[in-house]
């Protein structure tokens, strides 16, 4: 695989601000998001006292907060020219960074899991506290020092939306199979293990249906299973809508971004729409730094564990995107019956020929390397060797 043109497109560091720092001119304000309130701490310019003050849920009240503690900054003789926000990512998504961003306020939405927490066994936890915490590493982090803590790169209204078609999807398929499971499960109480809910007259056969007994399923327990079986094809029917509205967007629209890297990816023969379309909008369309960054956000790294003399590796970090890992763990394995004269799947076989065992822990290093040159292949075009593709279209 001949190595990728380097990106062309400036990329951010979101360990650290690069923008220079002037803690005279600079109104600091972190907000604890909940779901009843908004504590909000700040660090004005001038003023000796930390504020802190306690909002109502309300984008509106916050911003006549930052005005107020604005004035008080400028009264003291410092002028603000710039207001920096943030809050750490939560059920609220991305919504106020985007609405503060676009009233000319810098805000910033702190990565929960990279801030660092006392490690005593039961440590005091208020929203006062988390406040200090979060208030410590947003100031380190806009100083440019690194390891305070990892800003979230925010998206977009439409790149959010974007993610939802596939995601509900993988919601109702969920929902199918645990509907399919309890009509079996409640078939198998009464001995019938022959039936078929995936058929499309199992609805019909269910009246007819006899225990080993000789018996008709009692008329509660029908009632019962029609219900779910209704169940069941309503959520089948909403997956048919997702995916017929899916392909008509294609068609519409093959040259756009996303929709063009979903057709690029389909020609590797292995691939869906499915997972092609899951892998585009979870992290190929996201502007990546380098490929440790695309294996780290696919969750595909290891957790290494060294102390003194004791070195070993404790499995997968799994801090990355979950459905991303999921996925190409089960493409790996697909991969291997699909592309078998690849150079990745020689490498796989070369590996664990002498060692069968080790196939389940490999299988995470090749959906890794995967990973990998997929993202050069529809960045870059770079075609992984010895992978076979369809004919464009």
């Amino acid at each position: 695989m001949h190595k990728p043109k380097k990106q062309q497109k400036p990329l951010n560091d979101l360990s650290r601000s690069l923008t220079p720092f002037d803690p005279n001119r600079t109104l600091i304000t972190v907000v604890e998001l909940s779901k009843e309130s908004w504590l909000v701490g700040g660090l004005i310019p001038g003023v000796q006292r930390q504020p802190l003050k306690k909002l109502k849920p309300d984008e509106n009240e916050l911003l006549k907060l930052l005005e107020r503690w604005r004035n008080e900054a400028e009264k003291a003789g410092h002028k603000i020219d710039r207001i920096a926000v943030a809050f750490e990512a939560g059920r609220d998504g991305f919504w106020l960074a985007r609405w503060l961003r676009a009233r000319g306020i810098e805000a910033h939405v702190i990565h929960a899991a990279s801030v660092a927490v006392p490690r005593e066994h039961r440590r005091a936890k208020t929203d006062r506290l988390d406040t200090e915490q979060l208030k410590r590493a947003f100031l380190g982090w806009l100083r440019g020092e690194r390891d305070h803590c990892k800003m979230c790169a925010i998206p977009t209204f439409a790149e959010e939306d974007a993610k939802r078609p596939h995601r509900e999807r993988e919601t109702l398929v969920n929902e199918q199979t645990t509907v399919i499971n309890r009509i079996k499960a409640t078939l198998a109480r009464l001995g019938i293990r022959s039936f078929n809910p995936k058929l499309k007259k199992a609805p019909e056969r269910l009246e007819h249906l006899r225990t080993p007994e000789g018996e008709l399923i009692p008329p509660n327990t029908l009632a019962e299973l029609q219900r779910d079986m209704a169940r069941k094809q309503f959520v089948v029917e909403q997956i048919r809508q997702i995916e017929k509205t899916r392909l008509e967007q294609l068609k519409q629209a093959p040259k756009t971004g996303p929709n063009l890297m979903v057709l690029v990816l389909m020609r590797v023969i292995g691939i869906g729409i499915e997972t092609a379309d899951m892998l585009v909008k979870e992290i190929l369309s996201r502007n990546m730094r380098d490929r440790r960054a695309v294996a780290r956000y696919g969750g595909l790294t290891g957790s290494p564990h060294e102390s003194g003399s004791k070195s070993r590796e404790k499995g997968l970090a799994r801090s990355g995107n979950a459905r991303v890992r999921r996925g190409m763990i089960q493409l790996a394995w697909r991969f291997l019956d699909y592309q078998k004269d690849s150079a990745l799947a020689k490498w796989f076989e070369a590996r664990t020929e002498n060692a069968r065992k080790s196939r389940k822990k490999m299988i995470v290093a090749l959906a890794r390397k995967l990973l990998i040159a997929l993202w050069h292949f529809v960045r870059d075009g770079v075609v992984p060797e010895g992978v076979v593709l369809r004919p464009a279209h």
